[in-house]
């Protein structure tokens, strides 16, 4: 309607009789005229009226529950599509701007129209359906309420092995591990009539020191374990007692695995000493080597030699007599006959040339060369190498011509050039457990025990077979093979397939295994099935802790040296494992079975100072240790018994070394360190120190047959006697305290430790001649000067002559002097003795004696005159 505002002006206002509603009616036409008060009416105007809308409504969704269905492991494009309207007139506030998903984690997304989709493949073993809430915006961002969608996921049959674990965890000692125990293959009623069925399971271990976990003893201690002769000679030991020559090779860090040696192929090579294996190998013989090796990358010589060892001459000429080396990635031996063993002109073999991938892929392998001459044969990873055509290839050449005056070298690493007189053809790759047993050759069995792994797989039993099926290991057990025609007893043999580390100490980390299957229809058409990937992971183990107890400190006589002093008989070892577990040989070793799997491979006792081989040594139990298996090296620094045995056995051997000292006096004390080790060094015990003091005699002062004292005698005549004590020279030895062997430091401790003695010595003679010479002479002075005053004696006047006697001088004189009290610290005479220990002494005290004895007569407490 129209109201009018002001009529003069002829104002008016357009007002609505009602409320507008856009939804109702979104505009409006029509006209107005003006109609004056004469009645007179205007041109009609006309009116567009637009009414504007308010977001007064919500979206709604066009269905509160949506539902759709998703197959698994597919990702769509739109899986469902949801709709919302709202009845607003208006664009701004009818149309739908926004979709939102409001649950949580879920994989999908949802687009401005509405459609949703997965953002990764679906899975119906992790959930068989998703159940989503769902929210639209119009563009005023008024929000609806929300929807339900419920997303089933289908589940798809895949070819393959279900329920298995990829991680597999394994704890130390505890036994065999079921990889798979759930484990079943699925074939999703494959369109075609199963012919033959088969699986693989791999063990991957060739990451884990030289190819698996194997015993870290060492080659001694090995071939003891595996019940070889003992006469084999480990050229690349440890570094210690008795094996220095391989103190300068780098080596690989840690005690995880045996001690593995490094060569360059330029300059790191040893000789080993001619007192450590005659080079005279004979006709039988066995060399054996861990080798990892590939061939140079950038080196064009493939015919160059590389020396893993070489016997060669060791002046004057070039010879090799025989060497095992690598060329052109083939392992060849080359064994030159002697003039003496055969005929000038007989051709016999000389070189036998392997050729196998093994020598150059980079990995470790173990190989052993037994030669019964004229035959050699080569064992690879504990199996023997199978002859083909041409391989081995075997060269004849002559015997070696007499050369006068020459020796040969032994050479690990390289071959020695004796005419050149350098080092030439090095190794270039690493080494462990080089040994040589000569004069017999090793027995197979033997070299696959050295060979043998400490974890693999463990098979399942074989009365579990049931026809049609067969069971295939290989010689490491790290593949285990199923096949057959039978797929449930396929997967009851898989599940049964276990882990097992027998290592007491395994080396923790990673193992991967690796199911891989075949399928074969009829008519030979094969199914693809997904090989299933997972992981062994071997946990740290609780490390053993070796502690060696005793009486560090004993003081015995000089008989006691002589005769020889039990060492170590109060010495005991102890391993524990936890706070709570401890074992020792005092111990209760029946009550703790797992204390019997420990076992100390090596002792290692060094000696502070030297020992001086002329009067110093150790006596050992030999026939004990002959019964046990357990050898020794020695040298003045010391000794070291190895050969892996029980706790037990090595304290008995331990409590029963000897030590012999026959001249005592030169020593004040001796310190003995004591080591011990397990598995090749890979746990040491504390530094035990045992300190034997030497008890020095002491001297018996003299006494007088004359049971009355003798006069004090005048003070410039006196002799004192002082006693001294002389504390222990403490030399700080690095070498000693830190290094394995004996150092320069502590031989040049011995020898300035003894000059002192000497010069101490001397000193002290040199004194008492000078006070025996003053004493002689001051004497003789008193004397004259008597003389003298006897003759003057007419000199004096004949006045009397009175002496006053103290009498406290006179009861101190009576009581005499009193000696010095002894000391009660027996230590205190290490020092050495007095000068009265000398016999020219006495003579001259009982000449005092008898002097002073003279004066006596010629006092009295009466008065003189003159």
């Amino acid at each position: 309607m129209v109201q009018i505002v002001d009529k003069e002006k002829g104002e008016a206002k357009l007002v609505a009789k009602k409320e507008l509603n856009c939804e109702k009616r979104k505009a409006y036409k029509f006209d107005i005229a003006a109609v004056g008060c004469d009645k007179t009416t205007s041109e009609n105007v006309t009116v567009h009226l637009t009414v504007e809308d308010m977001n007064e409504f919500a979206p709604e969704f066009v269905q509160e529950t949506y539902s759709a269905d998703a197959d698994e492991d597919r990702l769509y494009d739109k899986i469902v599509q949801v709709e919302a309207d709202d009845n607003d007139c208006s664009a701004k506030f009818s149309d739908i701007c926004k979709y939102e998903i409001l649950t949580r984690d879920q994989p999908f997304t949802i687009d401005q129209e509405g459609r949703i989709k997965n953002t990764e493949p679906l899975s119906w073993e992790e959930a068989p359906n998703h159940i989503l809430t769902v929210v639209a915006y119009d563009c005023g961002m008024k929000r609806s309420k929300p929807a339900t969608v419920n997303i089933k996921v289908n589940r798809v049959c895949r070819i393959g092995w279900k329920d298995f674990h990829e991680r597999i965890e394994y704890t130390p000692g505890s036994g065999r591990r079921p990889l798979f125990p759930q484990a079943r293959l699925e074939l999703c009623d494959v369109p075609c009539k199963l012919e033959r069925v088969a699986a693989k399971v791999s063990l991957a271990t060739r990451h884990i020191g030289k190819g698996c976990d194997r015993d870290t003893y060492s080659v001694e201690s090995q071939r003891k374990l595996c019940g070889a002769s003992s006469d084999s000679i480990d050229l690349l030991p440890s570094p210690g007692i008795g094996a220095e020559w391989t103190r300068t090779l780098p080596t690989d860090d840690g005690h995880e695995s045996d001690q593995i040696y490094e060569f360059d192929g330029t300059s790191n090579a040893v000789v080993i000493p001619e007192t450590t294996l005659n080079h005279n190998l004979t006709d039988n013989f066995t060399v054996a080597f861990w080798m990892k090796h590939e061939p140079y990358p950038d080196h064009n010589d493939t015919h160059m030699k590389e020396h893993i060892i070489c016997n060669a001459d060791d002046h004057k000429m070039n010879r090799h007599h025989y060497s095992i080396f690598v060329r052109n990635c083939r392992l060849i031996l080359l064994l030159r006959r002697e003039f003496y063993q055969e005929r000038p002109s007989v051709f016999r073999p000389a070189e036998w040339r392997w050729k196998m991938p093994e020598v150059c892929d980079n990995q470790w392998h173990h190989y052993a060369v037994s030669v019964n001459f004229p035959e050699a044969t080569l064992y690879v990873d504990g199996q023997q190498f199978k002859i083909q055509t041409n391989n081995p290839d075997i060269v004849d050449d002559w015997p070696l011509h007499p050369a006068k005056d020459i020796n040969t070298t032994f050479v690990v690493g390289a071959c020695w050039q004796g005419k050149d007189e350098k080092m030439a053809f090095n190794f270039h790759g690493f080494l462990a457990g080089l040994s040589i047993l000569r004069g017999r050759t090793e027995n197979p069995e033997v070299l696959a025990c050295l060979h043998r792994c400490k974890e693999g797989l463990e098979v399942p039993p074989a009365d579990l077979l049931e026809p049609g099926m067969e069971l295939l290991t290989n010689s490491d057990l790290s593949e285990v093979t199923v096949e057959g025609n039978s797929k449930s007893n396929l997967e009851d043999l898989i599940s049964r397939v276990g882990y097992v580390n027998s290592r007491e100490f395994p080396t923790p980390g990673r193992r991967s295994v690796q199911i891989t299957t075949t399928v074969t229809c009829a008519r030979g058409k094969a199914v693809k099935v997904p090989p299933v990937e997972a992981y062994i992971m071997v946990l740290q183990p609780e490390l053993p802790s070796i502690t060696i107890n005793g009486t560090p400190n004993l003081a015995r006589e000089y008989e006691a040296f002589k005769q020889g002093i039990q060492l170590f008989a109060s010495v005991s070892v102890l391993i524990s494992q936890d706070q709570e577990e401890e074992y020792s040989v005092h111990g209760n070793q029946e009550n703790s079975p797992n204390s019997l799997d420990h076992k100390l491979d090596s002792c290692s006792v060094q000696v502070y100072p030297p020992l001086n081989p002329d009067h110093e040594y150790f006596k050992l139990p030999n026939s004990l240790m002959t019964h046990l298996g357990i050898h020794y090296k020695e040298n003045k620094d010391g000794l070291i018994i190895f050969g892996a045995d029980t706790i037990h056995n090595y304290d008995l051997v331990l409590r029963q070394i000897v030590y012999y000292n026959r001249k005592p006096a030169y020593y004040l004390n001796r310190a003995f360190k004591l080591v011990c080790s397990e598995l090749n060094g890979r746990f040491v015990s504390n530094e035990y120190i045992q300190t034997l003091t030497v008890i020095h005699p002491r001297a018996e002062p003299g006494h007088e047959a004359d049971p009355k004292p003798a006069a004090e005698p005048v003070n410039h005549a006196q002799v004192h006697d002082h006693k001294v004590e002389f504390k222990e020279a403490k030399v700080r030895a690095a070498g000693f305290m830190d290094n394995g062997l004996g150092s320069e430091a502590i031989a040049k401790t011995s020898a300035s430790h003894a000059v002192a003695i000497i010069i101490v010595v001397c000193v002290g003679f040199l004194v008492f001649m000078i006070v025996l010479g003053v004493i002689r002479i001051r004497a003789a002075h008193h004397r004259s000067r008597e003389s003298r005053d006897d003759d003057q004696e007419m000199a004096w006047d004949d006045s009397s002559l009175t002496i006053i006697v103290n009498p406290m001088d006179q009861i101190e004189q009576e009581q005499g002097p009193r000696p010095l009290n002894e000391d009660d610290d027996s230590e205190s005479s290490d020092d050495g003795s007095s000068y009265r220990d000398d016999g020219e002494s006495s003579e001259e005290e009982e000449e005092g004696a008898g002097k002073a004895k003279t004066k006596e007569l010629e006092w009295d407490d009466s008065t003189l005159n003159f």
